[in-house]
């Protein structure tokens, strides 16, 4: 397996920053990103490829990691239990100690045997009698999904390519910006018989509404007119789930808010649960007064005084 420079890949230097790190994924992620090309599959390899050096360079212990092995990063606490294991024990002739390595299996998060192979060989010498045996888990995946808000009301299915492989998600009423949804068994396959390792949707949520989702609950603005607010009435408004009839009390202030319950988002693999809705009224003046509505308000202010 070639070794991969993360540092290039996302086009920064090796003592960059965080921050610097963050700004170039998210350059290179807009530039790229599946949706933008969707007919691309350079810009999709690219895409993984981002994404996989942001998340060990975005990771202190990770990236410590990859400084300090290089290519050989992923299998650092194996060289460390291994070396440990070599002071308590010395070498025997099969391997480390008179069971092999570590006693017998165990899993490996990469899922590159060729890798971890050549690695040891190259530190220790020999294939060791048990390494052929040994089964190696998947790599996992990372991948991010865009959404928008009014799609996240109800629970549907979505496509979505991973190293040019279509995998059909269901993607759950009520998901927020953000959250991230596993797939077990859908990462890298396994080696050796080992598991396949996951794959991790991160959603990225676009409001296309006029409301704001706060947590399960929703709060949006509508208009009401004056006379509507000082006599009275009803007012249709638009939900998630459909329109509504409201009533609209004599007398109504302007930013006088109301709760309507169970009319907010669906709470996450919970049925039948949501968060509420908050309505504020705002209650516009009227402009453009005839000569007849401003003798008329001239006397209502008469009355009220």
């Amino acid at each position: 397996m070639d070794f991969v420079d993360y540092y290039k890949t996302l086009g920064v230097p090796k003592n960059a920053s965080a921050d610097d790190i963050k700004k170039a994924y998210r350059k290179l992620a807009r530039k790229l990103h599946p949706d933008v090309n969707p007919n691309d599959k350079e810009a999709h390899k690219k895409f993984q490829q981002i994404n996989e050096a942001n998340e060990v360079l975005s990771d202190p212990e990770k990236r410590k990691k990859y400084d300090q092995y290089g290519e050989n990063w992923k299998h650092a606490d194996q060289y460390e239990q291994a070396r440990q294991q070599q002071d308590q024990q010395g070498f025997g002739r099969g391997g480390f100690g008179s069971q092999g390595f570590g006693g017998g299996e165990y899993t490996y998060s990469s899922g590159d045997q060729d890798d971890f192979s050549d690695f040891f060989e190259s530190l220790f010498g020999g294939s060791g009698s048990r390494r052929s045996q040994t089964k190696y888990r998947g790599q996992d995946f990372n991948a991010e999904l865009q959404l928008l808000l009014s799609e996240t009301y109800n629970t549907h299915k979505r496509t979505i390519t991973i190293n040019g492989k279509n995998v059909r998600v269901t993607i759950p009423a009520g998901v927020e910006n953000g959250q991230k949804l596993k797939l077990k068994g859908y990462g890298g396959p396994g080696t050796n018989g080992g598991p396949n390792g996951d794959l991790y949707i991160t959603f990225n949520i676009k409001n296309d509404t006029n409301l704001k989702r706060v947590g399960n609950d929703i709060y949006k603005t509508e208009d009401i007119d004056l006379y509507t607010a000082l006599l009275g009435g009803e007012k249709t408004i638009d939900t998630m789930s459909g329109k509504i009839k409201l009533k609209v009390n004599p007398e109504t202030q302007n930013g006088t808010k109301i709760r309507l319950k169970g009319k907010g988002f669906p709470v996450y693999k919970k049925e039948g649960q949501f968060g509420d809705l908050y309505i504020t009224w705002n209650v516009k003046l009227p402009t453009n007064l005839t000569e007849k509505q401003k003798e008329l308000f001239t006397e209502l202010s008469k009355l009220s005084t």
